[in-house]
C-alpha cells in the first residue's frame, strides 16, 4: 500500500531497552541484545522500523490528548514528516480536519509472554489501510469495505461492521467461501438468550 503513494518515504527507528527483567541473572543485555529487541512485535505496539510517507493513513495506538481528539484508534493522514514530530490531519471523530502533532513517546509492553518488560521509544502509530471490526466500533465512515474470509464469531459483530457506513452506496462486502470463491451468504451470530432477557 505504501508503494502506491507517490511521495518520498521516510523511516523512523525506535530505541529499545529492557526494564524489570524476571531472569535471576544480571546479564539481561547479553541475553537480550538490542538487535533481538528490535525484532519484537506486540499487539497495539509500534514496530521498531516505521516507514511513512506524506498522504499515508495512520492510526494512533495510545491516548495522547483526548481533549483534542488524539485517542487510541483515531485515524489521521500524514501531512508532514519531521525528525522528532509527525504532523497529521485528523480524519475521524469530532475533531475531523484539525491538525495534530504526534511526538515520539516511551511505550512499555504489558502482559506479554517475554520474561521482561520491553521499553520502546517510538511514534505511537501504525499505517492503517484497514482495521478490525472491533476497532471500527463507534466510528462513522462514508465508505466501508468488509472482507469476510470467515463468518463473524460473536454476537453483534456483523451489525457493528455493517452499521459504520452512512449510506448503502458507500458499503461493499466480500464474502469468501472455504474453496476461495466469492460467496453471497454469511452467518450472523445472535445469542438468543440475550434477546429473551429483554
Amino acid at each position: 500500500m505504501l508503494n502506491l503513494i507517490p511521495t518520498t518515504e521516510k523511516e523512523y527507528f525506535s530505541a529499545d531497552t529492557i526494564s524489570q527483567c524476571t531472569d535471576t541473572c544480571n546479564d539481561a543485555d547479553i541475553l537480550y541484545p538490542v538487535e533481538y529487541l528490535n525484532t519484537l512485535v506486540a499487539n497495539n505496539f509500534p514496530t521498531h522500523r516505521l516507514k511513512l510517507k506524506v498522504g499515508v493513513p495512520i492510526m494512533l495506538l495510545r491516548n495522547l490528548n483526548q481533549n483534542i481528539g488524539l485517542c487510541n484508534g483515531t485515524r489521521l493522514i500524514v501531512t508532514n514528516l519531521g525528525d522528532n514530530v509527525i504532523e497529521a490531519m485528523i480524519i475521524t471523530g469530532t475533531h475531523t480536519g484539525e491538525t495534530a502533532y504526534i511526538p515520539r513517546i516511551n511505550l512499555t509492553t504489558r502482559g506479554c509472554r517475554w520474561p521482561f518488560t520491553l521499553c520502546r521509544r517510538q511514534f505511537p502509530i501504525k499505517v492503517c489501510c484497514s482495521m478490525t471490526i472491533n476497532k471500527s466500533q463507534g466510528q462513522t465512515l462514508s465508505n466501508v469495505g468488509i472482507y469476510l474470509k470467515k463468518p463473524v464469531f460473536t454476537h453483534g459483530q456483523l451489525y457493528v461492521a455493517m452499521s459504520r457506513v452512512t449510506s448503502k452506496t458507500g458499503f461493499k462486502i466480500l464474502i469468501e467461501n472455504q474453496d476461495g470463491t466469492c460467496g453471497s451468504v454469511t452467518k450472523n451470530i445472535v445469542y438468543k438468550e440475550i434477546l429473551e432477557m429483554i
